[in-house]
């Protein structure tokens, strides 16, 4: 999650990591790891593969020296990737593969990036002197393993892979019960506003800044979960039109327009959200009324704390957006 204080470090990092395909992300704690089985002398730990219901994450190490035990390590992709199950109802595809690259004298996660193919292929850093705490508070594992569960899009239409990562995976560690609602509902009326539009924006799918192609696609995310909730009398939601997304094929190993994936959704929740809020937005600035929107949510920001009233018009819909969904 981003700090909460002055700019967030996604927003300081944006000017390095512009042009990859995943979000740079380095965060600190102080915790050492308190495991017999720490071995802060290996130098390659041995693979292990990991069944996440019907699938299988085969993990790997790079050489390199971690304080943290391997035990501790697979641990935090099991966690990550059985978030990512929860929501989707299934781990999205069958096999996949993770490398973890041990980075010298850091700590934190980071340069986090995945690749389709078959299997799909996440690769991510985890610094050599990260405690136990840094990967409880870790989102970009999650993050990563999310953008297996969308097909992917051309180019101009990245905002939707990094919006469905970056709104889901808090909303997936909520259903776990990771994450409190709270916590992600103030980091969402915090964080946002940095998807709207500003001057000169041509559109989702014709604006290209980090801002928008991450909390744009996010703002998105949130403006269809909500519309499809009040279409549906609160029966589906976004995580209902991902999920059918998937069940139709659209992860990361097919290659599909856009217009496909949205269409797919649509047709698993019994609306035409998707399809008609994308047809508003791709070319044309979207400003979404977020104050009015918490208001009617039922969530308030004072001071830096979140309340809930629960007799909001639509606070309904934002406490099923947090509950965990069956199968």
């Amino acid at each position: 999650m981003p700090d909460k204080a002055g700019l967030t470090t996604r927003q300081f990092l944006a000017s390095v990591c512009a042009g990859l395909t995943g979000p740079l992300w380095v965060r600190t704690a102080a915790a050492q790891d308190p495991s017999p089985s720490h071995m802060p002398n290996s130098s390659v730990l041995s693979p292990a593969s990991l069944r996440i219901g019907a699938s299988t994450i085969d993990v790997a190490f790079s050489p390199g020296d971690l304080d943290l035990s391997r035990d501790r390590i697979l641990a935090w992709v099991s966690k990550a990737a059985r978030a990512v199950a929860l929501y989707y109802g299934q781990f999205p595809v069958t096999r996949a593969q993770v490398r973890v690259h041990p980075a010298e004298d850091r700590d934190g996660v980071f340069h986090g990036t995945t690749y389709g193919g078959d299997p799909p292929f996440t690769r991510i850093s985890v610094g050599q002197h990260t405690t136990q705490a840094a990967l409880d508070d870790d989102w970009m594992m999650t993050h990563e393993l999310v953008h297996m569960a969308f097909p992917n899009v051309s180019h101009d239409h990245h905002w939707i892979e990094e919006g469905i990562a970056t709104y889901v995976e808090p909303v997936a560690r909520v259903q776990t019960g990771e994450l409190t609602p709270a916590r992600i509902w103030g980091d969402m009326v915090r964080d946002m506003p940095q998807g709207e539009p500003e001057a000169g924006d041509e559109g989702l799918d014709r604006t290209h800044t980090w801002g928008r192609t991450y909390w744009g696609g996010a703002l998105f995310c949130l403006a269809a979960d909500v519309q499809i909730r009040q279409a549906s009398k609160n029966r589906a939601g976004l995580q209902t039109a991902l999920r059918a997304i998937v069940a139709a094929g659209g992860t990361i190993q097919n290659d599909w327009p856009i217009e496909k994936a949205f269409t797919m959704g649509d047709q698993g929740t019994g609306t035409q959200v998707l399809t008609d809020l994308y047809e508003k937005m791709k070319n044309t600035p979207v400003h979404v009324d977020l104050a009015a929107l918490w208001r009617e949510m039922g969530i308030e920001s004072r001071d830096g704390k979140i309340s809930f009233y629960d007799h909001a018009p639509f606070a309904a819909i934002r406490r099923a957006i947090t509950t965990p969904r069956k199968a």
